[in-house]
């Protein structure tokens, strides 16, 4: 003979944890990291800017801390703005613009000759000087991105270089190798 099943009242379901508020607020702030970021990397700049050893006959009207200093104060009021509209609500928004097909393997031969031309002039640049270097550079560059304007290329190519160089080397006092050319610019 069989008993009559009694109604057992059924537990309720457990209702599933609510999430850790913190870890909530975290993520939704987490441009607050980029803050810190900016935060401690300006305070690096100031402290080193202002701990800098300078002679004073050295010195001009702009001293060598002025521009450490500005920069190193732009940081720290960025990252202040940047701090008070993410506490307000202000967030990043994704690239609209980006067409990226991330399905898409990596195009490593394009990789493979910037790092290959790159690495070429960085072994070149002493023996040949940085005109004949940064001519190839920015040559093998252009032909690593796709561009085939084998008539135009070389030129505007060298006359970067050249540009380059003469800025860097005559107005700007930044002594750059110039190889072969030492002695005509």
């Amino acid at each position: 003979m069989t008993t009559p099943a009694t109604d057992v009242p059924a537990t309720p379901p457990t209702p599933p944890k609510p999430a850790d508020p913190r870890r909530a607020w975290l993520r939704e702030h987490s441009e607050l990291g980029v803050c810190v970021l900016l935060l401690a990397l300006g305070a690096l700049v100031l402290t080193d800017a202002l701990t800098m050893d300078v002679d004073i006959t050295q010195r001009g009207p702009v001293g060598p801390k002025t521009v450490p200093i500005v920069v190193g104060a732009g940081l720290l009021v960025i990252a202040a703005l940047l701090a008070v509209d993410v506490l307000r609500g202000g967030h990043g928004e994704a690239e609209g613009g980006e067409d990226v097909d991330l399905s898409e393997p990596a195009d490593w031969r394009t990789v493979s000759l910037l790092a290959g031309v790159f690495l070429g002039s960085a072994v070149l640049i002493e023996p040949l000087g940085f005109p004949v270097a940064g001519a190839l550079l920015f040559w093998g560059a252009a032909f690593a991105l796709g561009s085939r304007r084998f008539d135009k290329d070389p030129l505007i190519a060298a006359a970067l270089s050249l540009s380059t160089y003469v800025v860097f080397n005559n107005l700007l006092g930044v002594p750059l190798p110039g190889g072969p050319l030492m002695g005509v610019l």
